[in-house]
Order: C-alpha cells, then sequence, then structure tokens
C-alpha cells in the first residue's frame, strides 16, 4: 500500500480546477482552509430543527461534528438519539433504515476525481444509500488528499488505500473485518441545490 501516492496535497491549481468540474455536475464546493472551519460551515449550513443523520465517517469524527452532535449542544433533531432509545434490535433496524431520509444528512467520500466524479464505498451500504437520493440534502465533508486524476484512480484509491485502512480500523473497532460492499458514483446531481461538498485544505480521513 503506497500511502505517499494516495495522500499527497494537490496543488491549488488542481483543486481549483477539481472545484469547477464538481460544480459542472451539479454539487455545491464551499472550498475552507481547516477543520474548525468546516466544522463552522456545517453549523452554517443546516438550519435549527432539522433532522440529522450521519454515516460512520472518520473525517466527520476529526473535524469535530460527532461529539457535537452527541453532546446536544445544538439545535437540531439528532435522529442517532432516537434511534438508540429504542432497545428492541429488530425496530432499531427499521429506524436506521428509515433515518438515511432525514432532512440533512452528513458524511464523506473515498475519493474525488480531478474530472468531478464523487465516490463512496462502504460494506453494507448503510452510510451510501442516503447518497444517490433518499436524503432530502446531502452534505459531504471530505479532505482535498482524496483529489485523483480520473474516476479509475478513484476507484484504484479506494481498493488500495482506503480499503486496507478502513478494514485495520473495523478489526480494532468491531472485531471483525470490512469489506468493498457498496459503492457510490456521484456522477451528476440533477436536484438543484440537494448536495453540498465542503473540501477542506487539510489530509482528513482515509
Amino acid at each position: 500500500m503506497d500511502k505517499e501516492k494516495w495522500s499527497r496535497m494537490p496543488e491549488e491549481e488542481t483543486i481549483k480546477d477539481t472545484i469547477k468540474a464538481i460544480k459542472s455536475r451539479g454539487v455545491n464546493v464551499i472550498l475552507v482552509e481547516n477543520r474548525e472551519a468546516a466544522l463552522n460551515k456545517l453549523k452554517e449550513i443546516i438550519p435549527a430543527g432539522a433532522e440529522v443523520m450521519n454515516g460512520s465517517s472518520t473525517t466527520l469524527d476529526e473535524i469535530g461534528f460527532v461529539d457535537l452532535l452527541s453532546s446536544g449542544k445544538h439545535k437540531w433533531k439528532n435522529l442517532h438519539e432516537e434511534i438508540f432509545k429504542v432497545k428492541d434490535q429488530e425496530k432499531q433496524s427499521d429506524l436506521r433504515r428509515k433515518s438515511v431520509t432525514s432532512e440533512y444528512f452528513l458524511g464523506s467520500v473515498n475519493a474525488i476525481a480531478k474530472t468531478g466524479q464523487l465516490v463512496a464505498c462502504d460494506a453494507s451500504g448503510s452510510r451510501v444509500t442516503a447518497y444517490p437520493f433518499a436524503a432530502k440534502n446531502l452534505v459531504l465533508v471530505a479532505g482535498v488528499q482524496k483529489i485523483v486524476p480520473t474516476l479509475n484512480d478513484a476507484l484504484k484509491r479506494i481498493n488500495d488505500h482506503v480499503y486496507p485502512l478502513e478494514d485495520k480500523r473495523a478489526r480494532k473497532a468491531y472485531g471483525m473485518g470490512s469489506t468493498v460492499g457498496k459503492c457510490v458514483i456521484i456522477e451528476r446531481e440533477i436536484f438543484q441545490g440537494r448536495t453540498t461538498l465542503i473540501l477542506v485544505k487539510e489530509k482528513l480521513g482515509f
């Protein structure tokens, strides 16, 4: 696994070209300098009283969003909290499925092609299910180190770099490995204003 190859910071011109390509595909892009600015931007974007759900994301953890959501120091409706109130496992699973239709679903992507496509994968699909259509508003946060030249490079980044790191994390966290199970490629967003990418000029996540 070549960590340096898949984690190097891109040139400013590359970032600029990538943003232009993503926007041409109907996705709003907000470029911020660091993780603190990313979290502040999320606070601005999500209105008070909105339903909020997120998929598992090292990036969201690193910018402080996961801690903020669990702290209750916000004015959103935390669907995670609603789910964990239910102790029956079957009912909890049903609520998890329904939660992907939340007003605001937050997550990240595993790779960003300079040509504008956003690619995200997970083992079960519990995260990426919300991305194509289910969530009313989709807000993604990603570090610029995930930018690669092409869509093929994006898929290669996931298999060669992201998967081994996620597998290692899953074994430590859950006692079992991961897999590249379900993938979503955001080729184009046809619903104006639905999808926003907060692009951070830091290395975040895998």
